[in-house]
């Protein structure tokens, strides 16, 4: 079932990189923003709010964060990115596909262990803790490992932990976090890992435990502009470090640092 969900999930990701992003905004007009899937929910509650008080519309695409960035390389048509790492702003700062100058760090967020919301699974996360036998048979959801963000991070904290290559065969690994968070709400997997904000928006699922931060690299949300956003795109940026919109983001469970350059 994984194996073959994992080629669609493939063609799907090469489709997306290849889709002309001035088909995300409606007649090439507006604010297009290609952000991580973690994000959906929450950018398009501030995305509404924005377009209310400013009669600017706000176009979203959501997906895996090295998938997004790679479609700002292959087409024009994007005025801002928001990625779940920093490796994915990374990529596109090297090409100067971004607005070096407006590039900061939005926000922040955790790693949580999750199960079915009716699972009775007991755990407790520590060195060399028994991930492998709490899955009793099952695959552990997780998002892909080599290029998704929640995946690398996940994969970061059980390498740590002494527990990944107890489990390392055992994964079904989605395209995005919310593709993990889905196995684990319908029941396809007994656990998975996933960033505490997904978690809170899936009533099907339950924290089983929080991720000790000092197991993988703290969890940033980097924003930039692209090279050529237009202005209306940098009004947005602001609007999004602002404090309508810090309020937004608190509210949804996302760490809001004090406003400050990434670099």
């Amino acid at each position: 079932m994984f194996n073959l969900r994992g080629l669609r999930v493939g063609l799907a990701a090469a489709l997306l990189t290849l889709m002309p992003l001035a088909s995300f905004a409606q007649g090439g007009r507006g604010i297009t923003v290609l952000a991580a899937a973690s994000l959906t929910n929450v950018l398009q509650e501030v995305g509404k709010r924005y377009e209310s008080a400013s009669g600017k519309k706000v176009s979203f695409s959501f997906a895996a964060s090295m998938i997004l960035a790679k479609q700002i390389e292959a087409s024009a048509g994007a005025d801002m990115f928001i990625s779940a790492d920093s490796e994915s702003m990374d990529y596109l700062e090297a090409r100067n596909l971004i607005a070096k100058p407006t590039r900061t760090n939005l926000l922040g967020n955790r790693l949580v262990l999750v199960a079915p919301g009716d699972s009775r699974i007991r755990l407790s996360i520590a060195p060399r803790f028994k991930l492998a036998e709490a899955l009793q048979g099952g695959r552990l959801a997780l998002a892909t490992v080599d290029s998704v963000p929640a995946g690398r991070y996940g994969k970061a904290a059980l390498t740590a932990l002494g527990a990944w290559d107890s489990v390392k065969d055992h994964l079904a690994q989605g395209e995005d976090v919310r593709a993990t968070l889905a196995y684990v709400a319908r029941g396809e997997a007994p656990l998975g890992i996933v960033y505490a904000t997904d978690a809170r928006i899936e009533p099907r699922v339950r924290v089983v435990a929080t991720f000790p931060e000092n197991t993988h690299e703290p969890i940033v949300y980097p924003a930039a502009l692209t090279k050529d956003a237009n202005a209306d795109a940098a009004r947005f940026l602001a609007y999004l470090k602002g404090p309508e919109a810090g309020r937004i983001f608190t509210a949804a469970g996302f760490d809001v640092p004090a406003p400050s350059p990434a670099r």
